[in-house]
């Protein structure tokens, strides 16, 4: 069996959205038992992270990282059509994930103790943002 939903979130700016409730709600209703959950995201300035879910400063120590690596305003990027984070923000989501495939077992997302599903929006604006969830099983 396949099946093929989406997910619409608002961002609210730079930051790390957790999805984590809505994947596996929509692993339940679909039925599949055993099989694959894909999510892929349509945007090059977001990306998809699979990161720790128990203690924020880890997201926020990543947010900080990413900060130094890929500065807002470096005079090395030309490409500055939107703004002094448009290239910043390709580059963050080049270096992190377009997608994440997660192991279906016995009816729900095979995901370890202490691991979430992060949306993460690399521009500071607020963006609408759309994924491609495809679940695969039986």
């Amino acid at each position: 069996m396949i099946i093929q939903d989406s997910i619409t979130l608002n961002t609210r700016g730079r930051g790390t959205y957790d999805i984590t409730a809505t994947v596996r709600q929509k692993t339940r209703a679909s039925g599949i038992q055993t099989g694959l959950c894909h999510l892929f995201v349509h945007h090059t300035s977001a990306s998809l992270i699979l990161c720790e879910n128990a203690d924020p400063s880890v997201r926020r120590d990543l947010e900080a990282f990413m900060g130094r690596l890929v500065p807002d305003g470096d005079r090395l990027f030309e490409h500055t059509d939107e703004g002094p984070d448009d290239m910043p923000a390709h580059v963050r989501a080049i270096l992190t994930q377009s997608e994440l495939t997660i192991p279906i077992s016995r009816g729900a997302c095979a995901l370890g103790t202490w691991q979430g599903i992060y949306l993460y929006e690399h521009r500071r604006h607020a963006h609408p943002r759309h994924i491609t969830l495809t679940l695969h099983g039986e």
